[in-house]
């Protein structure tokens, strides 16, 4: 037996403990399940669940995972995956959830999504953040609770980026238009006040799916308490949402009329990030989204 198959047998032992069941590793093994965690489907006497497995050293991603999980759940809205454990075995973290059978997120599904994200976002706090820190992506994601969301948006997001940006040696340029930019962000948001909704964070094309009966799901969160813009904002930026999102979401609740200008504002957050995660062209893309934004106020 390999290593790996020890520690998946080890991690079936404890995850039986806690569900107070039998749990083995189903025929198909390994999946698919993003490029941080390695994820597997493991049977149980009550049906297949899907795991989580990280090194134990960063456990407490996978707790902001589950706790987001949660209170995404709590809004009543879209559907997310149940947590069902969560625990460490062999020198790992692992977060067991429900098994979902996906099916191509179209037609009908796209439409509930929209209707669905729309009444998650009237789930509201008193100040924007979250009570706790968690990550997009690998990458920390701050979360300290503030009442000013310029504030936030600028220290909680822009800022930490282009700071990392900054340590992995970066273009000067882009800091330096960088630093402009968040010196004039209120500018942004002068006839707006955002109200805080809850946020999955994260909301690209390949974080939703329908299920088997056509419900919406959505999962992989960075959850906290923001501008709905910013959730918007993602879902054009790689594609994987069409105009019966759209139009359902704008018909449940529709968007201020300044959005469209703030569309790349909150992109370059995800940009940046992907920038600071995979290098590349992505500082290209960085500047030349700065740019644009500053000629938008005459900088």
């Amino acid at each position: 037996m390999s290593d790996s198959a020890r520690q998946l047998a080890t991690i079936a032992r404890a995850l039986a403990l806690q569900l107070g069941m039998s749990v083995r590793e189903a025929s198909s093994g390994r999946v698919h399940g993003g490029n941080i965690n390695e994820c597997h489907r493991l049977e149980t006497e009550r049906g297949s669940v899907f795991l989580k497995v990280a090194d134990a050293r960063v456990r407490s991603m996978l707790e902001a995972e589950a706790e987001g999980l949660r209170e995404l759940a709590g809004a009543g809205a879209v559907r997310v995956p149940k947590v069902l454990a969560l625990g460490e075995a062999a020198g790992s973290a692992y977060m067991a959830l429900e098994w979902i059978d996906f099916a191509p997120g179209k037609g009908e599904a796209e439409t509930r999504l929209g209707e669905e994200l729309a009444r998650q976002h009237r789930s509201s706090a008193t100040r924007f953040g979250w009570h706790r820190d968690n990550t997009i992506g690998s990458t920390g994601q701050q979360n300290a609770w503030a009442d000013d969301w310029v504030a936030f948006f600028r220290e909680r997001r822009l800022r930490p980026q282009l700071e990392l940006a900054r340590s992995k040696k970066t273009p000067a340029r882009l800091q330096d238009r960088g630093a402009h930019l968040l010196d004039r962000l209120e500018q942004f948001f002068a006839t707006y006040r955002p109200m805080p909704s809850l946020l999955h964070g994260d909301l690209w094309g390949g974080n939703w799916a329908a299920d088997a009966h056509g419900e919406p799901v959505i999962f992989d969160p960075a959850v906290y308490f923001g501008d709905r813009e910013a959730d918007l904002a993602m879902t054009r930026l790689f594609g994987g949402f069409g105009p019966g999102f759209y139009a359902a979401y704008e018909t449940a609740w529709r968007p201020d009329p300044g959005a469209p200008r703030r569309v790349a504002l909150y992109n370059l957050y995800h940009v940046l990030n992907h920038l600071n995660l995979f290098g590349g062209a992505y500082a290209r893309q960085a500047e030349a989204m700065i740019d644009r934004l500053l000629a938008d106020l005459g900088h």
